[in-house]
């Protein structure tokens, strides 16, 4: 797992290839996006406590799988090619795993440099989540994975909006 984390923050395609096809592999992309939450929570430490911490990995699971779901949808459906062949396994997997560079998050505790390296830890998260893509879905071209990552982002994003509004807002009308 350890060695497959060091390929996937490398952006290794023969490592995505790999955890693509073993099927045996969620579990371990499922505890990569724990640990890699764990480690953000840890870089915000102060922000909100140990709730915090808990509900960061319990969205995180959730929107890890989420997102997994909706680029699914969007790379199969919708900007799908004839080479495209996927199922939402597979993406779960690359996009757990390709949330490796993420472990770096644990430094955005520190003064000055932290929120730098948190900004660049998320970026690097993104170019390995199209990374992800482009294997997962069997693309060709990078430029095909980058809307596919893009619009499945956003899909998520929206979600997770409504979802934090809706059970996290403590000014919801009527509640």
């Amino acid at each position: 797992m350890i060695q497959r984390m060091i390929g996937a923050a490398l952006l290794r395609t023969g490592t995505y290839e790999e955890v693509e096809s073993d099927t045996s592999a969620t579990l371990q992309a499922m505890l990569v996006v724990v640990v890699v939450s764990l480690a953000s929570g840890v870089g915000n430490v102060g922000v909100g406590g140990f709730m915090a911490l808990v509900f960061g990995v319990l969205a995180s699971l959730a929107g890890w799988s989420f997102w997994a779901w909706i680029t699914y949808f969007v790379g199969t459906k919708i900007l799908s090619t004839p080479e495209t062949h996927a199922n939402w396994g597979q993406l779960a997997r690359t996009l757990g795993y390709a949330q490796t560079p993420g472990l770096f998050k644990v430094f955005g505790f520190l003064p000055g440099i932290g929120p730098v390296i948190f900004f660049l830890a998320s970026i690097w998260q993104l170019v390995a989540a199209v990374v992800a893509i482009r294997q997962a879905l069997d693309y060709t071209s990078t430029w095909r994975a980058i809307p596919v990552a893009g619009i499945g982002f956003i899909g998520f994003a929206v979600v997770t909006g409504i979802v934090m509004v809706i059970f996290v807002s403590p000014d919801i009308p009527g509640g």
